[in-house]
Formats: C-alpha cells, structure tokens, sequence
C-alpha cells in the first residue's frame, strides 16, 4: 500500500503515550500522526486504522485516517521530530505513519481535549457518547474513551464531540479481547444521563450486529503490513474474533449498565 499524502512540515508535538505530532501534510490539511516506533507499540497504528474506519462506518463522529509517507529529509531537518523511549531520545521513523485528520489553519476554533461538566452536559452530539460504547466495547478498548471538542463556529456556546484515539481497541499490541466493565467508557457518567433502553446505541447498534465479514476485511486490507509487523495470521484471526463479537455487544454494555458506576440511571428497559 502507498501512501497517498506525504507530510511537508511539523508544527508542534503533542501530549499523550504515544507522542503523535501535529503534521501538515500535501494537501494542506493537518493531521494527529503517530509514528511506527511510538512508545506504546506499532499495532496502535494498525488499531487506530481499523478501529477509526469501522467507527466511521457505523456512522460516529471520527476524524478520517490517512497514511503519510514522512520522509528521512524532514526528520533529519526537523530537531522536535523525536520520540523519548527508555530515558533516551530518538528520531521518529521515517516511512508510512498514521494520520488523523485534525483540521487546518482556516478551522473555525481550535480543539479541546477536555470539558468542565457544565459545558460537557451541553454537548450539541451528547448522545454519540452511548453510540461510541458499541465501538468500544466490540473492539475491547482498553483505554477510557477519550474524546476532543470544538465549537461549530466561532461564536458559538457549544462544542461538538470527535471521537479520537482508538489505538488501545484490541488491547493495544495484544490483539485479545479481555473485557472488563469498565474499559472503554468515558469518565464523566453525564455523558450517558439521557440513555433510557437500547434505542439510545441505535442506529450504531444494528449496523454493527449486521456488519459482515467481507466489509471487516475490506476495512483491515488497508493496513500497511509493516504496522502489525507482517503478521497476516494474526490479522486473520482479529478479524475473525470482530466477526463473532458481533453477537456479545450487548451482552457487553448490559454488564456496563449493571456494573457499579451506574451509568445508566434512567434505563427502563
């Protein structure tokens, strides 16, 4: 697989375990990028690829993903293209690395990465936030879900929901699926006030019970091979797992319903 954007400057580095930095890639537009040899492990590109589409494809609100080719020149000419691994510090691996889209010099307001309750609970997208646990607990991500926020014009009071990083779905380099309650939810339970019975996942829900095996493949077919290391076995049998989780989604978010966060207080189901 080709890359189809190449990255043509760095802009700054970002917070996180994975030490993305922010790119300006050939088409103008700015993107979140990971880097192969990233702290946490090459899989959290090959996660973030497959996680993000599959979102995309149920209908969440998800930046698209791109691979950027980054190369050897801008590395070498850029001194804030490191990565710290071990107490030491190296460059970031040149070659295809993992984009998401974040925006660019004309986005109407700059993104956030965290809200207060008060403006959390005015979210204009709140209800994605029940969606979004069907991705999360069909995929067992092993982080908390996290999400970045931006007002839909300037002046406007509210914020907007995009959510972001999926690289720990199948529990990151593992690729198993040990689920647990709480993995994958999002910290603040306001976020899932308004979740009243079963219709609050849907149209998500459905879409992903009904997703088949070809439309999986054809998702995980884009994955540069060098992200998950050549280990076509291993894509076979995580597609094959996605495939037969399908039928435990619910069983899954009923053990979140039951757990003791209580993040459904109004279920009437």
């Amino acid at each position: 697989m080709s890359a189809c954007l190449s990255a043509v400057q760095h802009l700054r580095k970002l917070r996180g375990g994975s030490q993305s930095h922010l790119l300006r890639a050939s088409d103008g537009a700015w993107y979140v990028t990971k880097f192969q040899n990233n702290p946490q492990h090459v899989r959290v590109l090959a996660n973030e690829m497959l996680a993000t589409r599959l979102g995309l494809a149920l209908g969440l609100p998800m930046p698209r993903v791109e691979t950027i080719a980054v190369s050897e020149w801008l590395i070498e000419h850029t001194d804030d293209l490191r990565i710290d691994l071990g107490g030491r510090t190296i460059p970031c691996r040149s070659g295809e690395q993992l984009g998401s889209f974040y925006g660019g010099p004309d986005s109407p307001s700059r993104t956030l990465d965290y809200l207060p309750r008060y403006l959390l609970e005015t979210v204009l997208n709140i209800d994605d936030f029940a969606r979004v646990l069907v991705l999360d607990k069909w995929t067992c991500n092993s982080d908390g879900r996290q999400a970045s926020f931006r007002r839909r014009t300037p002046r406007s009071q509210r914020f907007v929901a995009t959510f972001i990083d999926q690289g720990y779905c199948f529990n990151a380099g593992e690729w198993s699926f040990p689920d647990e309650p709480l993995r994958g939810v999002y910290a603040d339970n306001c976020v899932y006030r308004k979740v009243a019975g079963w219709d609050a996942f849907e149209p998500t829900l459905t879409r992903a019970e009904q997703m088949d095996l070809d439309k999986i493949w054809r998702l995980a077919a884009e994955i540069p091979e060098e992200w998950y290391e050549g280990d076509t076995d291993g894509l076979h049998r995580l597609v094959e797992a996605l495939y037969a989780r399908r039928s435990i989604i619910r069983s899954l978010v009923s053990e979140f319903r039951d757990s003791n966060r209580n993040p459904f207080p109004n279920w009437q189901d």
